[in-house]
């Protein structure tokens, strides 16, 4: 687990190694075991270093092939990389290190680009061919671990983290105000955007070329995507149940190779639960973690935020070595300035509680296991499919789901709330990008199933995708591996063609509900509850308590709106409400102040806007 970060010079100037010692440092959190760097005329190859696999000097970086032809800048874990090792073995290679570096390296000089399809885990790599002078750039399947690129003038560059780019002296940062509007409408960047003008996301499940033969052109490639289906011929409830069983089982297995201490997040619900159950079997004394809230001042749901009791029970079940810490108001605003450092920008949710669990497991451990995924494959957001599944059309499915995830400012207060700016982004329609996530979701839209399939698809590759940005950047702020067993290869392509039935207990019943009041979007169903993930819970049972495998769905969320409008109030009017916010250059401040006022006086929850207008204002003071 590591840091690239690389460039290309375009006019054929020499790359500097001093500019390349720059943009690896930038991203020295990363890897604070090692570093390495390649230069050949106006290309350069830069690395650093967190050793998990193979810690001897062998796994340096960037590697090398044995006929010199391929140099390799690689962060991530290959999960199968035994298996692949040994078929190359059978072909004729051999190999001087025991780590997973080099059999990606190998497969690549073996495989071609089609060694991608056979890898099984998280990785962000470039790997450039000094035969056909060619630069390759690609993101594992699902976008576990991120990888971002830009070009300005003749530089080409690209890094693990933006830092690594913006650290070339030739660099000018400049906002995407594009990119701003749309993460003010989803809490999220939908596209390959980011806040920063000309920086770019290389999407999950893509590899770009650089063809310096060719003046440099990129091509952009897409080699796997979700594809969330119902199967032709259903089987048996218990075959699935048995399947998933021993899929799950699997892939937690694969995930524990390390040589380094490996602990495990411990929420206190279901999905980090069972990983802690499988993975407590192998290793004796495991170490888990947890965050918890000060609920002093909380109110309403948010007292059932800290879940700390259910996560000690299940430490006590699994004999853990268990660290908790407990977050109160004070704790964002100290953080606050290191997390928007690391975070680079806002995406999904309130992430600083992510950022002290990250803190607190990197005391004690290089790799942890995460939970992240098992909402999005198996269906834990019912509440949020149901309100498009009854629908008239494909445009009326679109029109009711992106109603539901405008989740800071919706479309009618958008040429309000963006008026300094508003010509320059008024081309920007937000329902269009909504629309263009579900262009290349292979699926028929014949019945209500295929809709859900269709919502599973578009969190998957937007809310989850964003999740994996923010888990990837805490974890590595710390010096820690973050690993999602969840997303094993063998299981997605599981749960993607598990029947929804399987999935969802309320459908049918959301159904009659429409048939006798079209349009409703309100009771049981269209809240939080413990339906959802069936069939996970089924298995899950055999593993962890039943007040845990069928209880209600909770985020990991702090209680905000209530410390927004208590202990924390102070530093969001210091920050918002008064001198003058550089945010307020490109957003209205009469309506964004209302806006805030509403949460303050109590008329609305506005958490998730407060959240997002703080961490954007902190930072345009760092990056602007």
């Amino acid at each position: 687990m590591c840091g690239i970060a690389g460039l290309l010079n375009l006019d054929s100037v020499s790359v500097s190694p001093v500019t390349l010692q720059r943009m690896t440092d930038a991203i020295a959190h990363r890897g604070p075991d090692g570093e390495g760097h390649w230069v050949e005329g106006n290309v350069g190859i830069g690395h650093r270093r967190l050793s998990i696999i193979d810690l001897s000097p062998a796994g340096h970086q960037p590697m090398i092939s044995s006929d010199h032809r391929y140099v390799l800048s690689y962060n991530g874990e290959v999960y199968n990389y035994l298996e692949l090792r040994a078929e190359l073995e059978a072909a004729g290679y051999w190999f001087r290190s025991k780590t997973d570096t080099e059999v990606v390296l190998n497969a690549f000089a073996h495989w071609g680009n089609n060694a991608l399809l056979r890898f099984n885990g998280m990785f962000a790599l470039a790997i450039f061919d000094r035969k056909e002078r060619k630069l390759l750039l690609a993101r594992d399947r699902y976008g576990v671990k991120p990888l971002y690129y830009a070009q300005q003038g003749n530089v080409f560059s690209f890094g693990s983290e933006q830092k690594a780019i913006t650290a070339h002296p030739k660099f000018r940062r400049a906002l995407d105000k594009a990119a701003l509007l749309e993460y003010f409408t989803f809490q999220n960047i939908f596209t390959d955007r980011t806040l920063l003008e000309g920086v770019k996301l290389l999407p999950a499940g893509h590899f770009a070329q650089v063809d310096l033969e060719r003046g440099g052109r990129l091509t952009l490639t897409r080699y796997w995507d979700y594809r969330f289906r119902e199967p032709e011929r259903a089987k048996d409830k218990q075959a699935y149940v048995e399947e998933l069983d021993r899929l799950f089982t699997q892939a937690v297995n694969r995930q524990l190779v390390s040589d380094v201490e490996l602990g495990a997040y411990l929420s206190g619900g279901m999905d980090s639960g069972s990983i802690t159950a499988v993975a407590a079997q192998s290793f004796p004394n495991l170490k888990t973690f947890t965050c918890g809230f000060d609920l002093s001042s909380a109110s309403g749901i948010e007292l059932g935020f800290d879940e700390r009791i259910k996560a000690e029970e299940m430490s006590a079940r699994f004999k853990t070595e268990h660290y908790e810490m407990v977050l109160k108001a004070g704790d964002m605003e100290r953080c606050m300035p290191a997390l928007v450092r690391h975070l680079e920008e806002p995406r999904v949710g309130q992430s600083y509680p992510n950022y002290y669990a990250a803190k607190l497991a990197s005391r004690f451990v290089k790799v942890v296991m995460s939970g992240a995924g098992g909402d999005e494959l198996f269906g834990g957001y019912p509440w949020r499919y149901y309100r498009a599944v009854v629908n008239q059309d494909f445009e009326h499915y679109i029109d009711q789901y992106y109603s539901f995830w405008q989740r800071l400012i919706p479309n009618r207060a958008l040429s309000q709330v963006f008026a300094p700016i508003w010509a320059d982004v008024n081309h920007v329609w937000t329902r269009d990008i909504f629309r263009d996530v579900f262009l290349t979701h292979d699926n028929e839209l014949d019945r209500p199933e295929d809709y859900i399939n269709h919502s599973l698809y578009f969190e998957a590759k937007t809310f989850l995708h964003g999740l994996f940005i923010v888990e990837d950047k805490l974890s590595m702020a710390h010096g820690l591996e973050a690993r999602v067993p969840f997303m094993d290869n063998d299981l997605v392509d599981f749960a993607m063609s598990c029947p929804v039935s399987l999935k969802l207990n309320n459908l049918k019943s959301v159904l009659r509900i429409n048939e006798n009041e079209p349009g409703s979007k309100t009771g049981k169903y269209f809240q939080k509850t413990n339906d959802g993930k069936q069939i996970l819970r089924d298995v899950m049972k055999r593993l962890i308590p039943e007040t845990v495998a069928g209880a209600e769905k909770q985020g990991f969320s702090s209680p905000d709106a209530s410390w927004f409008k208590g202990e924390s109030i102070e530093f969001v009017r210091r920050k918002l409400l008064s001198g003058n916010p550089r945010i307020y250059e490109y957003l209205d401040a009469d309506s964004v102040r209302s806006l805030i006022n509403q949460h303050l006086d109590g008329q609305e929850n506005r958490r998730l806007l407060i959240w997002s207008l703080l961490s954007v204002e902190a930072w345009m003071g760092s990056n602007l």
